[in-house]
C-alpha cells in the first residue's frame, strides 16, 4: 500500500511536467490572431495633414521604433524581422494598404497587431497620426526616393 501511495503522486507529477513541457514548445503555440479593430476607430479621419513637417516628425519615430522590423524604407526587410524570421508587410507596395483606413492604421500603431507591440502612450496622438502619414508616404514613393528623403 505504501508503494502505491508513493508511486501515484510521482506519476501524477511526471504527467503534469510532461504536459507543461508540451504546451510550451513553439510547434504547439498558436499564431497570434490579427487584432480586431473597433468600427468607430476605423472610421476616425486623420486630423493631421501630411506635410514635410509631419513626415519629418514621423521619420524620427520610424527610425527609432519601426525601421528595425519594417525596414528603413518600409519594405519589410528590417534586421530584427529578418533575425526573428518574421514576414513583414511591404509598405512600399501601394496594394499593401489598399482598403485600410487611416483610423485602422492609427489603431494598429497605437495598440499593436500580432507580434508588433503598440506604441501606446509613448507617442503623442499627433505623432501617431504623423506615422500614419509616413506609412502612406512610403507607399507613394519609390524606395530610393524614401532613402534620399531621410
Amino acid at each position: 500500500m505504501s508503494r502505491v501511495t508513493l508511486v501515484l503522486p510521482a506519476l501524477l507529477f511526471i504527467g503534469l511536467a510532461l504536459s507543461a513541457q508540451q504546451t510550451s514548445t513553439p510547434a504547439t503555440q498558436a499564431t497570434p490572431a490579427a487584432v480586431a479593430i473597433p468600427a468607430e476607430a476605423a472610421k476616425l479621419p486623420n486630423p493631421v495633414k501630411s506635410s514635410p513637417e509631419s513626415l519629418a516628425r514621423a521619420r524620427k519615430w520610424w527610425g527609432m521604433d519601426c525601421a528595425m522590423c519594417h525596414g528603413k524604407d518600409g519594405n519589410g526587410k528590417g534586421d530584427t524581422a529578418s533575425d526573428m524570421k518574421l514576414t513583414m508587410a511591404d509598405f512600399t507596395d501601394s496594394a499593401t494598404l489598399k482598403g485600410r483606413t487611416d483610423g485602422e492604421l492609427f489603431y494598429i500603431i497605437k495598440n499593436g497587431d500580432q507580434d508588433m507591440p503598440g506604441e501606446g502612450t509613448r507617442v503623442k496622438v499627433q505623432e501617431n497620426w504623423d506615422l500614419v502619414n509616413y506609412v502612406r508616404f512610403l507607399a507613394k514613393k519609390k524606395p530610393e526616393a524614401v532613402s534620399k528623403a531621410q
